[in-house]
């Protein structure tokens, strides 16, 4: 996620660094960089023009100019125009004051519209709402189909209707939700290839019917300034209140990011970071400016953790660390946990001063996969006690994994290894992560 943009940002800020005072040239020098990162980012043009104006204003003033460490507070200027671009505070889905809340979907074919759909009732199921899906999409073949299989996946039920009108299995989705005590609607509509009128009308026919609390527009964040173009043609044609971004995990670049609220005025609400149907995530700008710039997201990766891990379980873990009684076993449980919370990439993107390291890293969630089948392979004795694995059981173990009699050398040998860090960190070391080795 905003791999390349943040990269050429901390380039552009590179020049900065060591300089006890900077000159207008200095600062001229990085506008350039930054107007160019923002521009390859595809960041809209009146966005990158209005950034780079306000960065530079500030930075050629006295907040600078008079600082102890002025690179550091240009960054920090950056950090707070990114956030002010974005929104400056995460904005909640509204929810009515009386039941039920009623969201409408809105986006093109391809941006992830029905899978968002899906993800946002998951969210809202985590906050102890009881949402129900309504298949408006009659055009696309199996549309219902494959929102009835994803709320099959969360446990929340669809409504798909006989007909094939729209409009009445909108109103129709509602009225079920109101018999059945269900306190959300989200209205799953259809799609096109690209904005045409018929589809526009058939929108604000829905809207005009239903009188939705929302409209959140799902947008494809890969497509980059296409995002925002489609962002401003759906909001001026149905109001849309509040925006998904879609993909953000595949996006480099960041351009729809930065872009889309600034253009339209409507707040991002969500940003889509997988495929799963919990990959859903509040977008907080002040934590996405802070990842661009490499500076971490702790917030983002504690309520990762907060999700994911047994509070029993860490503790019992953490007694076993302490006391050196780590076991095979006790490892493959923890490698499950951590990888629930995403891709190790992604976690250690989170981590401040660690994103920029990135690149001299070669981080292989491949390999954790690996390090799990040879786990497997061992008996419950062997992956308690792995002193006793001994050159036949290394060839038994390397057999049922698929692997290598070396591999297996390699994971017994890092074991030990991580068992003297872990130690360590019980006593206040930093151990590293399986998976990850130096180029």
């Amino acid at each position: 996620m905003f791999d390349t943009l943040s990269q050429k940002l901390q380039d552009a800020f590179s020049g900065l660094q060591g300089k006890g005072k900077l000159t207008e040239r200095d600062i001229d020098q990085a506008m350039r960089a930054i107007r160019l990162s923002l521009l390859e980012a595809d960041v809209n043009l009146l966005v990158v023009k209005r950034l780079t104006k306000a960065i530079k204003e500030r930075a050629t003033g006295e907040e600078v100019m008079g600082s102890l460490t002025p690179d550091q507070q240009v960054v920090k200027i950056v950090n707070e125009e990114l956030t002010e671009l974005m929104g400056r505070e995460n904005t909640r889905l509204p929810m009515a004051s009386k039941p039920p809340t009623i969201v409408l979907m809105a986006g093109l074919q391809g941006s992830g519209k029905t899978t968002c759909t899906a993800k946002l009732a998951k969210h809202l199921v985590g906050q102890g709402r009881t949402p129900l899906l309504t298949a408006c999409d009659v055009y696309r073949p199996a549309a219902a189909d494959q929102l009835e299989v994803l709320g099959e996946q969360i446990d929340v039920p669809v409504y798909r209707g006989d007909g094939k009108d729209p409009v009445a299995i909108a109103s129709e989705g509602i009225a079920r939700a109101k018999e059945t005590g269900r306190d959300v609607v989200i209205v799953d509509t259809a799609g096109r290839l690209s904005i045409d009128e018929e589809m526009m009308a058939e929108l604000q026919a829905i809207r005009d019917e239903i009188q939705p609390t929302s409209v959140v527009l799902v947008v494809d964040a890969m497509t980059g300034q296409s995002a925002v173009d489609v962002a401003e043609a759906f909001t001026k044609t149905v109001d849309v209140t509040g925006v998904i971004l879609s993909k953000l995990d595949g996006d480099a670049r960041g351009g729809a990011a930065l872009s889309v609220r600034a253009v339209t005025e409507v707040p991002i609400l969500f940003v889509g970071t997988g495929e799963k149907t919990d990959a859903l995530e509040p977008f907080h700008p002040e934590r996405i400016a802070s990842r661009i710039l490499g500076m971490g997201d702790v917030m983002s990766l504690i309520e990762k953790a907060q999700d994911t891990v047994d509070v029993t379980e860490a503790k019992r873990m953490e007694e076993k660390i302490k006391g050196g009684s780590l076991t095979l076993e006790d490892f493959m449980t923890q490698m499950q946990q951590v990888r629930k919370m995403g891709p190790i990439s992604s976690l250690l993107g989170m981590i401040p001063g660690v994103g920029g390291a990135l690149k001299d890293v070669d981080v292989d969630d491949g390999r954790l996969d690996r390090i799990e089948a040879i786990i497997q392979s061992m008996t419950p004795d062997e992956r308690r006690k792995p002193d006793i694995i001994n050159g036949s059981r290394r060839r038994r173990i390397a057999a049922g994994a698929g692997a290598s009699v070396q591999e297996v050398n390699q994971i017994l040998s890092q074991f030990k290894q991580m068992k003297k860090m872990m130690k360590q960190f019980g006593k206040g070391g930093m151990p590293s992560l399986p998976g990850m080795s130096p180029h």
